[in-house]
């Protein structure tokens, strides 16, 4: 029975207010809810100090894994900071591919320098072949004599690049 409802659980977005993300992620956490923060660090320049401080990537996003059934959707909408869940059909959340968010977070682990990246519809969809980013699918894109590896999050419609070596990827 339980791993029914594993399996039936998909990725939502959630819209949160603005700087409350860390702050969401806890409460999540303290229902027992599967979120994702994806967070990059940042080094910050002060006066007298400088110092890492990790940043959403996604500002005002985050990602929960949960079932569609109303009280899943109910439980997040219930915490505080917690904007909606987003949709194309009011009332009915888009789910996120499970792939674009295991790539996200395989991005976001391997502690590369990323970039927020506008979304892109069109272009060539690679996967990396090699190294640790090994199975990460995104669009190539070429800019200055640099290849780079967009990988979109549809829902957002907002994505991450990462530069890469082109010999690395393979067509999909």
């Amino acid at each position: 029975m339980e791993q029914t409802n594993v399996l039936s659980q998909n990725w939502y977005a959630v819209h949160t207010k603005s700087r409350h993300e860390f702050q969401i992620l806890e409460r999540l956490k303290q229902k027992g809810i599967n979120s994702f923060l994806p967070t990059v660090e940042r080094l910050r320049k002060w006066k007298d100090r400088k110092k890492i401080i990790a940043f959403p990537l996604f500002p005002g996003y985050m990602f929960v894994h949960i079932s569609k059934d109303s009280q899943s959707l109910l439980s997040v909408l219930k915490v505080k900071g917690v904007v909606r869940l987003l949709c194309t059909i009011p009332g009915n959340p888009d789910p996120i591919p499970d792939e674009q968010i295991i790539s996200l977070q395989k991005l976001i682990e391997n502690k590369e320098a990323l970039d927020h990246y506008p979304y892109l519809n069109e272009g060539q969809r690679v996967r990396i072949i090699r190294g640790p980013l090994s199975g990460v699918e995104g669009i190539l894109v070429e800019k200055l004599d640099k290849h780079i590896l967009v990988l979109s999050v549809d829902v957002l419609r907002q994505g991450v690049a990462l530069t890469i070596n082109s010999s690395d990827v393979e067509k999909i």
